[in-house]
């Protein structure tokens, strides 16, 4: 494992941080042109598995936008994507191979389930199936203030049956970011918990839906300041640039302008073409003045925290999106990135003048779409990777614009994704993180909460605890940022990235192991919160299956012969026969779980 030691902070809202860029990296859009879908792929049975519908094809690049976009039938018929080669698992490591990719963790069953359907199809059940339990509601069946933002998130990603919708909110958590760290207000945890729930939600829906819903939602209100953003006065008062540089430079079209395949364009000198300049920020800052939370009359006053002698609003405006008043948005002409706004403009139509053309915007589908691979797939993927997700982003094969459930699709789908390749070449994969492993832990061998509080709490800590946790990014920028290198590796030299290491030194790693090591162990919470190892106690006389099945569900069947026999060795001390007390037994699972997750080829992911 790299040890890259993380120098400084990652970055402050507000500050404009450039990429690092990677050595070598080509502008060439090689692989940008597609080849049409396997016949295979769009057989009436396969489609009618994913829902059916479809609609004609239309060319790249449409504008049409739509939730009701359907199945991912559209996704197998467009021009845009490629030849899918790899439709269905050949043996039970591939389908959990798969799973990890597109879930937090696989199961008997859904291995079963993935090999019996395909993966097309199966997607296409998962997408289409509601959302369980919101976390909004999950925090609302509890009493005043018994849990809070970490026991929501814990309980949504250990508990959700729909894992592969929470897996793809958890990424899209580290581009839309909004922190728990820094987020006020007497109803915190509900806010964060409707954030969630939003991201939930527009993982099969579209992304200009997406954008808007993030735009005016109260918690990026209060950690991007478009909460109470007024516009200019004779003061000297100018509106807050802080959620127009964001949204430009992280949740949409990023820092440089982009081929269709994620390459940078370079001005004949071969410096980076800027995708915006501070006069787009300052103008755009405009449209988002005049929003403030939507807390309607008749919920201020209406509550009453239990034993106080004051009350404050209800919770429910945590539920709406912000509101517009008028008098405080700025009516001055705002012209950014080729576009206008005339003076005099209502608010509400210029913010769908400037999110339209942010979404409409080249770099999106490129920007975006990169990101969701590497969050999901690979750290490094090629260029033609990038543009065939990218076409997709622009034409879902139904003329529609940013259809999030066929783009995810295009993520998992893609031949470079599946390819048993990927095992052998060392620069595919990615560094699992931190918080990834621990969720899948606890899926694999059955964690639960006694109580239903899931008091684990912020693992945010490097020196005892996983240095990660879900909606606690340290910054705007993310846990980590895409283009981040090592120092001093020989990824330097060979023009990779490696984002997931920016959390990766030597105190990192050391409470890592400290924390999992408790927590296979003892759980949390005096033991509320515990897994129970029910089929793993069930082979602990057979520490070579124990082994292999720990093999195939943590780690899809990577462990090499070598690790393998390092591990099941370990095991045999101290001895274990059937007479052994339930504490010998239950500690030859610990430590065989503990070793898997220790070990090289488990923490990179292929």
């Amino acid at each position: 494992m790299v040890e890259a030691m993380v120098t400084g902070r990652v970055g402050v809202p507000g500050e404009r941080v450039r990429e690092v860029e990677r050595p070598g990296a080509s502008d060439a859009t090689s692989g940008a042109s597609a080849l049409p879908l396997a016949a295979t792929l769009v057989a009436a049975a396969a489609l009618a598995a994913c829902g059916g519908g479809g609609g004609s094809s239309a060319s790249a690049g449409s504008a049409a936008t739509g939730d009701g976009a359907g199945s991912l039938s559209a996704l197998a018929t467009t021009a845009t994507a490629q030849t899918y080669v790899y439709t269905k698992p050949q043996n039970d490591a591939e389908a959990v191979r798969f799973l990890l990719q597109a879930q937090f963790s696989a199961s008997e069953a859904e291995i079963a389930d993935v090999r019996a359907k395909g993966y097309l199809p199966w997607l296409g059940e998962q997408f289409d199936a509601a959302p369980t339990l919101t976390g909004w509601a999950w925090i609302a069946s509890k009493a005043y203030n018994a849990v809070d933002t970490d026991g929501m998130i814990w309980q949504q990603l250990m508990t959700s049956r729909d894992g592969l919708r929470k897996r793809m909110a958890l990424a899209l958590t580290e581009i839309f970011v909004v922190s728990a760290n820094d987020i006020g207000s007497n109803w915190p945890q509900y806010m964060m918990a409707q954030y969630w729930d939003m991201l939930v939600v527009g993982v099969t829906g579209n992304f200009r839906t997406l954008l808007e819903n993030v735009t005016l939602n109260p918690a990026m209100g209060y950690y991007l300041n478009t909460r109470g953003n007024q516009k200019e006065n004779s003061s000297g008062r100018q509106p807050d640039e802080n959620y127009a540089r964001e949204v430009m430079q992280l949740m949409t079209i990023g820092l440089y302008q982009l081929n269709a395949d994620g390459s940078i364009k370079r001005a004949a000198d071969g410096t980076p073409l800027d995708s915006y300049s501070q006069d787009d920020v300052t103008n755009l800052a405009r449209v988002f003045t005049g929003y403030d939370l939507d807390i309607a009359t008749a919920d201020k006053g209406a509550f009453t925290p239990p034993g106080a002698s004051y009350t404050i609003e209800s919770n429910a405006w945590t539920t709406r999106p912000m509101a517009l008043t008028a008098s405080r948005h700025s009516t001055l002409a705002a012209n950014f990135l080729g576009v206008s706004v005339p003076a005099g403009t209502e608010g509400k139509a210029a913010l769908k003048t400037a999110l339209d053309t942010l979404f409409s915007h080249p770099n999106v589908g490129p920007f975006i779409g990169k990101q969701l691979i590497q969050r999901l797939v690979t750290s490094n993927p090629s260029a033609a990777y990038v543009a065939r997700v990218a076409a997709v982003f622009a034409n879902n094969g139904a003329g529609v614009r940013g259809d999030m459930k066929s783009v995810m699709a295009a993520v998992l789908l893609d031949n470079e994704a599946r390819s048993p390749a990927g095992l052998s070449d060392a620069g595919f994969g990615r560094l699992r993180e931190p918080m990834l492993r621990f969720v899948q832990w606890g899926r694999t061998f059955g964690i639960g909460s006694a109580l239903d509080t899931w008091k684990i709490g912020n693992l945010s800590g490097t020196a005892n605890q996983l240095g990660q946790s879900p909606l606690r990014s340290p910054s705007v920028f993310n846990f980590f940022r895409p283009g981040y290198v090592p120092p001093g590796t020989a990824l330097v030299e060979g023009g990779q990235v490696a984002p997931e290491f920016q959390l990766v030194n030597e105190t990192t790693v050391g409470g890592y192991l400290n924390f999992m090591q408790g927590a296979i162990q003892n759980g949390f919470a005096s033991k509320d919160v515990v897994a129970t190892y029910a089929a793993e106690k069930a082979l602990v006389l057979e520490p070579a299956k124990l082994v292999q099945r720990l093999n195939l569900l943590m780690a899809a069947n990577q462990l090499p012969a070598d690790t393998l026999k390092l591990i099941t060795d370990a095991l045999a001390q101290p001895a274990v026969t059937a007479t052994s007390t339930d504490a010998v037994k239950a500690n030859r699972v610990y430590a065989a779980v503990l070793m898997v997750m220790a070990s090289a080829e488990y923490l990179i992911q292929k």
